[in-house]
């Protein structure tokens, strides 16, 4: 039987009457946008239907009183405090997952959703003919198929049981409800759209871990890139722009230790041995790849449109201080993951409580977690706490294949594809089939762009490859296509008791590849690389394309093992800091991870930042923690100011910008009119001395250049000198120079080069060449004073640079593609923030492209192992997906002006902290 109700509609508070002030404003706000939600359907896409207020608020979701759930073998509590966050209070291990999955559709069904047609690629039956091209290359990569044959064969009993408990929590939600009872996204979808939600299951949650992989899937775009640089540039002058690590500056997580000759595993305390290095023989066989590679970095750019860039400045910072330094005598855990914004954010926050734990019911956990997923995925339980960085590793390659008309050239022999069939449904339009076709390599990811079906005519070779033909198609290699037990190491990490469950836990966490740091309530504190990393042969570093048809260049068949993968427990110095640089010292570990580190920036920061704070014995405490967080100092600029204010410029107007930097501690705050000044300047050093200077596969859309012909062997010897008009392809998310802090260290290592012929642009219209450094930096000054001036207005003291760096939340579909009223209705902002690219406070920008905030951090936590009930937490959005909902961005201006929650864990905690409380009635 369906759900059944009692008692009071959503919104109706019981319990203590803490927070009722604030609840009434909530409330207020809420109504406001409930009426402005019927005007916006009524006048601007309702096609002159009446939606009554009943109507929009169908889908606001039950937040007291009762409700008869069947399946529940006991009562079930879901306490919400004053942000509506849930705390879950249940007997057994399937009532406390169902009521999980329950409460989730609640607030968040339809982000649920199209994750999971987002997963299986059929958002076309959703959304309609405009997503076919993306649902062919999800198609393509399988992660469906992938996640539906871990969830036959590869996860445990007992996660597949949590799993199908979960599912059942959801569909009781769903149970005789229409689309308009779940989400007004979907009363808007019907006007043109008969789509209706079907029921969950368990392989839906588990194909979001594909997502989350092939967000954080590692260097591919730098892959792609330094291929489509050969157009353009030379080796050496490829090696400038991907400059090698910084170790001596810049420390990498694990700083001692390699694999033992004695144990054969990895030992903090052994000393280590040299490493495999090698360089990639096969790149002469990618030149001339540009076309296909160019085309195909187009296609991956519309397929992260759901979960945000990627690229080096996506990241995050987490760090653990032991006992030793702390106020508390216990661990402090701080963690913030960079991703893209997006709303409601990525990640759902609450709690997930057996009343007793027992044989029963194993979890007493909070943390964060991901909307249609059982378990919380980063957070603590009532032992541990652990956070996630994104490691990096390198676990895809593209490999270029000879094709023929059936099959592939494989050590000179063909061999068949590897083919089925898929058939999209198109909302409002005819269904479409595809084929796709795998080697023993991957599935070829070229078949998915008419652009990739061919090779440049003059594409050169080395002399070993196979003829070229009619061109060669790109295959991806990537550890995720392959079957894993992911989503039991999320189980394992909520029930983890000391650092040995910890390990167990993160030995199967495969993907996607994570570092894992780790406190305890006993005061140890821990890090631990896992994932499925492949050992590569011949030399081949992952950073270009490899030869497809030569088996020398297949990975091997067993991954890197995970007791040779780097960990630390207890170092000796009573911190650990990841931040996405470095986890060992590459010439000194036998094993490639990658050759695409975080250059190191955040963490020699925070780094810095705990070092001054222990200084003749001082003490960290958890404000401190939270105080590191919001650091937003800038790295380059104390690099490169001291040579602005050198400089003697002419132009009193650019004189007068330059003051600006005159005492300025580098700090970005949002009113700091240095900052935005500093930043703009830091932009046309970029295009100036690089962007300028790439093919156009890299630059950002609009970015056009007068350039010699492409290829002007045919062009008549007094037309040598014509310029032709060339625009950048690339999205301004994605473009480069990015200013990531890879560029950091170029610009670094060019800086005692003063003649280097990097800082030489050509003459323009408007100004004359630059032969040198300082006559680059100040055409960049000049040039940013006039581009603040046309976007911020003559006057400087006007100018800051939250107006300029702007966090604008969308709604991820309807709120991005939807009708105008739409966008409007759904998305929130703009906020000025502070923070930058390569800050602690990372809100990220992307130089090529402009100023807005394109990947921020998605949450914050501090998690105090002294005392649990005395940590925070803060969402970038709030708990809620419902647009007129007080909780769908009640937590944002907290977020932009880095304030922190209450957090409480204990069930004395929460009980103070409870607004809401709902009873799901056992049926």
């Amino acid at each position: 039987m369906p759900a059944t109700t009692s008692a009071a509609p959503s919104g109706t508070t019981s319990g203590t009457t803490s927070g009722t002030k604030s609840r009434k404003k909530k409330g207020r706000r809420a109504r406001l946008l409930v009426v402005v939600l019927v005007l916006a359907l009524v006048a601007g896409i309702g096609f002159g239907t009446y939606w009554s207020i009943s109507t929009v608020r169908a889908s606001l979701p039950q937040t007291t009183g009762e409700i008869r759930v069947p399946g529940l073998s006991a009562d079930v509590d879901v306490k919400r405090d004053d942000h509506g966050v849930p705390q879950i209070y249940a007997d057994t291990d399937d009532d406390l997952f169902r009521a999980q999955g329950y409460v989730q559709a609640q607030d968040r069904f339809w982000e649920m959703d199209v994750r999971r047609h987002m997963t299986s690629g059929r958002l076309s039956e959703m959304f309609g003919s405009g997503q076919v091209k993306t649902d062919s290359f999800l198609r393509t990569l399988g992660w469906r198929r992938v996640a539906q044959k871990e969830y036959d064969t590869q996860l445990s009993p007992s996660t597949k049981k949590y799993l199908r408990a979960y599912a059942a929590g959801v569909n009781e939600y769903l149970k005789g409800k229409d689309g308009k009872q779940i989400s007004v996204e979907y009363a808007a979808l019907g006007l043109t759209n008969d789509y209706k939600p079907a029921k969950w299951t368990p392989v839906d949650s588990v194909a979001w871990l594909k997502a989350m992989a092939w967000d954080l899937r590692g260097n591919m775009q730098d892959e792609i890139d330094r291929s489509l640089m050969t157009s353009r540039l030379d080796s050496k002058q490829i090696d400038d722009l991907y400059p090698a690590y910084p170790y001596s500056r810049n420390k990498p997580i694990v700083q001692n230790g390699g694999i033992s000759p004695v144990t054969g595993k990895f030992d903090p305390q052994a000393a280590p041995a040299g490493s495999v290095g090698g360089s990639n023989t096969a790149a002469g066989a990618v030149d001339g790849m540009q076309s296909q590679l160019s085309s195909l970095s187009d296609t991956l750019d519309k397929i992260p449109a759901l979960l945000g860039p990627s690229g080096s400045g996506i990241g995050s910072n987490s760090w653990v201080v032991s006992g030793k330094y702390t106020t508390t005598q216990k661990p402090l855990l701080a963690n913030d993951p960079h991703l893209a914004p997006q709303l409601p954010s990525l990640w759902y926050q609450m709690g997930l409580h057996c009343r007793t734990v027992s044989s029963s019911c194993h979890y007493d956990a909070a943390g964060y977690t991901f909307s249609g997923m059982p378990g919380v995925v980063i957070g603590h339980n009532q032992n541990i706490a652990w956070g996630f960085t994104n490691l990096g590793a390198d676990v895809t390659d593209l490999y270029l294949e000879k094709v023929t008309g059936s099959g592939y050239l494989y050590d000179g022999r063909e061999k068949p594809f590897t083919t089925r069939t898929e058939t999209i449904r198109v909302a409002g339009g005819k269904s479409k089939s595809i084929v796709v076709r795998e080697t023993n390599n991957g599935p070829l990811i070229s078949d998915r762009d008419s652009e990739l079906a061919t090779v440049g005519e003059k594409a050169p070779v080395t002399a070993a490859a196979p003829d070229r033909g009619d061109g060669y198609a790109v295959a991806l290699k990537w550890t995720a296509l392959q079957p894993g037990n992911s989503m039991d190491a999320v189980f394992e990490l909520d029930r983890a008791k000391d650092w040995t469950g910890f390990r167990a836990a993160a030995k199967d966490f495969e993907v996607p590849s994570q570092n894992m740091i780790y406190a305890d309530t006993r005061g140890n504190i821990g890090y631990q690389a896992p994932g499925t990393v492949p050992i590569r042969a011949k030399g081949d570093d992952g950073t270009m394309p490899a030869p497809g048809w030569d088996s020398a260049y297949a990975w091997k068949k067993d991954p890197i093992p995970f007791d040779q993968l780097p960990y630390e427990y207890n170092p000796r110095r009573g911190y650990i800091v990841t931040a996405n640089q470095a986890v060992v010292d590459s010439r000194k570990y036998p094993y490639l991870l990658t050759e695409d580190w975080g250059y190191g920036t955040r963490s020699r920061r925070i780094t810095d930042l705990i070092k001054q704070k222990t200084r003749d014995g001082g003490k960290i405490s958890t404000e401190d923690m939270q105080k590191m967080q919001m650091d937003n100092s800038s790295e380059i600029a104390k690099l490169l100011t001291p040579l602005l204010l050198k400089l003697n410029l002419k132009d009193p107007d650019v004189r007068d910008a330059q003051k600006l930097l005159e005492g300025w501690d580098y700090t970005q705050d949002s009113d700091s009119a240095a900052a935005a000044y500093f930043n703009g300047v830091w932009r046309n050093v970029l295009k100036l001395a690089f962007g300028n200077k790439l093919p156009k596969e890299l630059r950002a859309e609009g970015d056009c250049l007068n350039v010699p012909p492409a290829d002007s062997s045919s062009v008549p010897d007094d037309e040598k000198d014509r310029l032709v008009r060339e625009c950048g392809q690339r999205s301004a998310d994605s473009a480069q120079p990015d200013g990531g802090d890879r560029w950091f260290e170029v610009v670094r290592n060019l800086l005692n080069k003063p003649d280097s012929d990097w800082w030489k642009t050509p003459r323009t219209r408007l100004d004359p060449a630059t032969a040198n450094r300082d006559q680059l930096l100040e055409r960049a000054m000049k040039d940013a004073r006039w581009e603040l001036t046309a976007k911020l207005g003559k006057d400087m003291d006007t100018w800051s640079w939250g107006r300029l760096h702007q966090l604008m939340l969308k709604n991820q579909t309807l709120g991005t593609d939807g009708p105008g009223v739409l966008q409007w209705m759904l998305n929130r902002g703009p906020y000025n923030l502070g923070g930058g690219e390569a800050a602690v406070d990372a809100t990220g920008w992307n130089a090529a492209g402009g100023y807005d905030v394109i990947w921020v951090p998605s949450m914050r936590m501090v998690v105090n192992l002294a005392d649990l009930d005395k940590s925070r937490w803060i969402n970038l959005t709030g708990a809620s997906g419902h647009a007129y909902s007080a909780h769908y961005t009640d937590q944002t201006s907290k977020w932009a002006d880095g304030e922190l929650l209450q957090w409480p864990f204990g069930r004395s905690a929460v009980d103070r902290s409870t607004v809401d409380t709902l009873v799901l009635k056992k049926s």
